[in-house]
C-alpha cells in the first residue's frame, strides 16, 4: 500500500468503535414473559394481542416428530455389539 493512503490504527480504531455487537432488545408481553420487538411471543403465541402461533399444536407436533425419530433410529443388537468389539482387538 502506498504510503499517503495509509490509514493508522487511531483512526482505524475510532471507526471500528461502533462495530460492537448490542445485546438483543426484549419486551414484556401481555402474558408476562419477554420476547423479542416485532416478534410474536414464543411462550404464548400472540402478536399484537392476537393469536398467530398455536402453541398447544406445536408442542404435540414436536413431540410426534421427536417420538417418530427416535422409534426410527435402529438399536444395535448385542451380537452386533460384540462382533463389532471383537472385530477392534
Amino acid at each position: 500500500m502506498v504510503v499517503r493512503m495509509r490509514v493508522n490504527r487511531s483512526k482505524t480504531g475510532k471507526r471500528r468503535s461502533h462495530h460492537a455487537i448490542s445485546g438483543v432488545r426484549l419486551s414484556t408481553c401481555s402474558c408476562g414473559a419477554l420476547r423479542q420487538s416485532h416478534r410474536a411471543c414464543p411462550e404464548c403465541g400472540k402478536y399484537n394481542d392476537k393469536v398467530v402461533i398455536d402453541v398447544v399444536a406445536r408442542a404435540g407436533r414436536d413431540a410426534r416428530r421427536a417420538k417418530r425419530r427416535s422409534a426410527d433410529q435402529p438399536v444395535a443388537a448385542k451380537s452386533d455389539t460384540k462382533e463389532m468389539e471383537a472385530a477392534k482387538t
